[in-house]
């Protein structure tokens, strides 16, 4: 009974550890490039859902404030990036 109390709990440990891994690291895995791009790519489409919004044709509007979020997470990783290279 003891052991399978044991697997349970490091099977448990496992998956919450997986969780953990967060959005911001990996952004932190990506270059200045790539982030500037992926960045590109949802300001565009923020400013679309905003239009479909206005005009009362958005369908997710959960959609806004994920875009929202990942934008400021990318741009301050970013600020990140150019901190630690200026003080190098």
């Amino acid at each position: 009974m003891a052991k399978k109390a044991a697997a349970k709990t490091s099977k448990a440990k496992k998956v919450a550890s997986a969780k953990t891994s967060s959005k911001a690291d990996d952004f932190r895995a990506k270059t200045a490039d790539e982030l500037g791009t992926q960045l590109t790519g949802l300001k565009k489409e923020q400013f679309n859902l905003r239009f479909q919004r206005a005009n009362g044709q958005a369908e997710n509007t959960g959609r806004i404030r994920v875009l929202r979020r990942n934008i400021a997470r990318i741009e301050t990783i970013l600020t990140e990036q150019r901190r630690k290279a200026a003080k190098a």
